[in-house]
């Protein structure tokens, strides 16, 4: 009776140990979750910015070409017009060139994200592996314990 008792103990705490595991396995699917969400905003902020840099693309060719007509049609006002147009390419280069960067760093924050992703995953996946074998050990160990059990009764 007294190592009946202590099996049963045994298996009660192999019990709760294998429901934490599984808790911890839904938590780690939640985690993952979250980092897919993550990354598909990330995508989707990437192709918001990707749309906007083509509009500006664009915006300064057209810019640039009413530029070119406004200069041909009015050469004697060509001076101060000229002046307020290379200003306006040079703030629409700058916003195109400052709008690429911000594409570059985002492109960059994505694979980073997507290698931090797959690390994650990766590690995740090793630990999940790890614990299913852990509870096909505990598994085998609580069947052993049932088959040695019958056989001693």
């Amino acid at each position: 009776q007294e190592e009946k008792k202590q099996l049963t103990l045994k298996v009660e705490e192999l019990e709760r140990k294998l429901e934490s595991t599984s808790a911890q396995n839904i938590e780690f699917l939640q985690v993952i979750a979250k980092r897919e969400e993550s990354i598909h905003q990330c995508q989707l902020r990437l192709e918001e910015k990707s749309r906007e840099c083509s509009s500006l693309a664009r915006q300064l060719e057209i810019a640039i070409e009413d530029a070119r007509r406004q200069v041909e049609q009015a050469r004697e006002r060509a001076v101060s017009r000229e002046r307020a147009i290379q200003s306006k390419m040079l703030d629409l280069e700058t916003q195109l060139s400052r709008n690429k960067t911000e594409l570059n760093q985002l492109l960059r924050s994505k694979e980073d994200a997507e290698r931090r992703y797959e690390s994650r995953l990766q590690d995740l996946r090793d630990r999940l592996e790890q614990m299913e074998s852990t509870n096909r050990s505990m598994q085998n160990y609580v069947h052993f314990l049932k088959s040695s059990y019958d056989n001693v009764f």
